[in-house]
C-alpha cells in the first residue's frame, strides 16, 4: 500500500511540475523593443515633438548636435549665402557632428525629427545617417514644416540609404497629442509584425 501511495504522490508531482513549466513558457512575452528617438532642431519645435513621442513610447531622446551652432542669420532661408542655404544647394555637405556618440546595437526602433529645410531633411541628419550602422533597425521619420509635406524628404532618405529598413514617415504639426498617439500606434504596429 505504502509503495502505491508512493507512485501516486511522484506521478502527480511530476504532473504539477510539468504543468507549471508549461504554462510559464507559455505566458512568456515577447522581449520589448528599444526604442531611440533622435531629432535635429534648431528652433525647439522639431524637439518639443521628439520630447512628447520618446515620453510617450517610453524611448531614449537623443539630439543630433552640430559642431557649430546655427544662429539666426544661419537659418535665414531667404539669404543665398546663409550657412543653411550654402548646406542645402550642396548634396554632398556633411556638416560636422558634436554631442556625445551612440551605441546603436542598443536599439531596435529609430524615430528620426527633423524640420523640413528645402523640402528634404537638414544636412546634419544625414550626417547622423552615415555615421551609424542601422543594420536590423526599424527608422521612423517625423518631420515638422512650415509648409512643405514629408513625402519629398523620406523618398531622398530612402534613396540615399536603401538598407536602411524604413518606416512610412509622418508630419507632426497637428501638436503634442497628434504625435503621442502616432507614435504609439507605430511601435505596437511594429511590434506586431516583428511577431
Amino acid at each position: 500500500m505504502k509503495q502505491i501511495v508512493l507512485i501516486l504522490m511522484s506521478i502527480l508531482s511530476f504532473s504539477c511540475s510539468s504543468q507549471t513549466q508549461r504554462q510559464a513558457t507559455d505566458t512568456t512575452e515577447p522581449v520589448s523593443k528599444k526604442i531611440l528617438v533622435v531629432y535635429f532642431s534648431c528652433t525647439g519645435t522639431t524637439r518639443r515633438v521628439a520630447e512628447s513621442i520618446a515620453g510617450a513610447v517610453d524611448g531614449r531622446l537623443y539630439r543630433i548636435t552640430p559642431a557649430e551652432v546655427y544662429t539666426s542669420a544661419d537659418l535665414d532661408w531667404n539669404d543665398k549665402s546663409s550657412r543653411s542655404s550654402v548646406e542645402m544647394a550642396d548634396e554632398d555637405s556633411r556638416p560636422e557632428l558634436g554631442g556625445e556618440p551612440l551605441d546603436m546595437k542598443d536599439y531596435d526602433i529609430v524615430f528620426l525629427g527633423y524640420p523640413i529645410w528645402w523640402d528634404l531633411c537638414p544636412r546634419p541628419v544625414n550626417t547622423f545617417l552615415e555615421k551609424y550602422d542601422f543594420s536590423g533597425k526599424t527608422v521612423i521619420p517625423f518631420a515638422t514644416s512650415g509648409g512643405s509635406s514629408i513625402a519629398h524628404s523620406v523618398r531622398q532618405l530612402r534613396k540615399l540609404y536603401p538598407n536602411v529598413t524604413w518606416n512610412d514617415g509622418k508630419l507632426l504639426n497637428g501638436g503634442v497629442a497628434v504625435a503621442t498617439e502616432w507614435a504609439k500606434q507605430v511601435v505596437e504596429n511594429t511590434k506586431k509584425g516583428s511577431r
